[in-house]
């Protein structure tokens, strides 16, 4: 299907496809099961460009666009929901605040670093306390002087435990409203007091590396606050936005690639006499599940061509997470169906892709949180 990409993108395209089929694929059933962070691939990552997607060449990176963000992490998701999450997450969250927020000290010292996979950056907002309600943390900034002092924990951070930093919200005004009083700082690992415990054991996106991040007393200069005080739950809106469309663009490529899969077997998988993609039940799954995410990703690259054009694009960003996150799970579910028992087994990817598909509809904002967000646009 065309949706009138560029040369240069259909060319990035390809090349992260060819990337992910043999670079990625042969391993990511090993690396799901061991539940391990393939520290070997990030430097081939970074080789490509895919660790400074969106960063300016004056800091090492590739310097592309939202479309060609989203298609990275689609092709890498085709075989490997847990690195299309590191891809999308580093890119995105981490970075990405820096990118838009970050003084130029700071954009030297830690983009710089990130574009050559030499730091990999996690991004904390969420608590054991306050998941959907984020701006309800309980993690405090204390101003001492020319410093800050962090208090506080962080559940479910993406690169939590080998990220090089992290970006880390916390609520540095107790008198002001939720969404005013909290400011975002960049938290360097090996700090006094920081310390991330091993990875989550998870359902899905199992290689991704899932920690709980502990701030006790941790001192930080105040040329580590990123922005401007009080004002970073209002800046963590924009980069959630841009997140969004990563995390629809993950979606998208699982589906797809489980779809691939279950159109393959019902070709090749016999009963009653026939191949079961000679049935019309089969058929009508897989027509279904085409069709499901041929909308996906009308919305992800509408939101993509938005935000490329420096047009609004939050309530997009909002549909597009929703739509394809849930449709991705739908369709992971009939393709392990059409696999039948055999699906139901880890010697077939197609449980892997079902498993890493339903973070989607929670990473990120919830789909209750996405419908939140664009009712909200609706009735303004």
């Amino acid at each position: 299907m065309n949706f009138a990409f560029s040369d240069e993108q259909e060319l990035l395209r390809r090349t992260v496809r060819d990337f992910a089929r043999s670079e990625v694929a042969p391993f990511a059933r090993e690396w799901d099961r061991e539940e391990r962070f393939p520290k070997e691939v990030v430097p081939k990552l970074a080789a490509m460009g895919l660790l400074g997607i969106r960063i300016p060449e004056e800091y090492g990176g590739s310097a592309m666009d939202t479309t060609s963000y989203a298609l990275t992490v689609e092709e890498i998701a085709k075989v490997d929901g847990s690195l299309a999450l590191t891809v999308a997450s580093h890119n995105g969250l981490g970075t990405g605040h820096i990118l838009a927020f970050g003084s130029e000290a700071q954009k030297r010292r830690y983009l710089t670093k990130a574009a050559t996979g030499e730091w990999l950056a996690a991004w904390a907002l969420t608590e054991p306390g306050s998941g959907s309600d984020a701006a309800s943390m309980a993690t405090t900034a204390r101003r001492d002087g020319d410093h800050w002092v962090l208090n506080g924990t962080k559940m479910f951070i993406t690169q939590g435990s080998v990220g090089g930093f992290c970006v880390v919200l916390a609520r540095s005004n107790p008198n002001a409203s939720k969404q005013r009083g909290i400011t975002a700082f960049v938290v360097e690992h090996g700090t006094d007091g920081f310390t991330a415990s091993n990875h989550l054991l998870k359902l899905g996106c199992r290689s991704s590396d899932t920690a709980e991040l502990k701030f006790e007393n941790v001192r930080v200069a105040d040329s580590a606050r990123l922005g401007e005080v009080d004002h970073g739950f209002i800046d963590t809106l924009k980069i959630l936005d841009r997140g969004r469309i990563s995390i629809a663009a993950m979606a998208l490529g699982l589906g797809r690639g489980a779809l691939d899969m279950a159109i393959a077997y019902a070709k090749e998988r016999s009963q009653f006499g026939r191949a079961i993609a000679e049935f019309q039940a089969i058929q009508w799954m897989l027509a279904d599940s085409r069709t499901e995410l041929d909308a996906a990703a009308l919305l992800t690259y509408r939101a993509a061509a938005l935000a490329d054009a420096g047009a609004l694009f939050s309530k997009e960003a909002a549909m597009a997470k929703l739509f394809a996150s849930e449709a991705a799970t739908r369709v992971c579910n009939r393709a392990l169906q059409i696999h039948g028992g055999y699906g139901y087994t880890r010697e077939f990817a197609v449980e892997r892709h079902l498993r890493d598909a339903k973070l989607c509809e929670i990473g990120e904002g919830t789909s209750e949180v996405q419908r939140m967000v664009i009712a909200k646009h609706l009735l303004q």
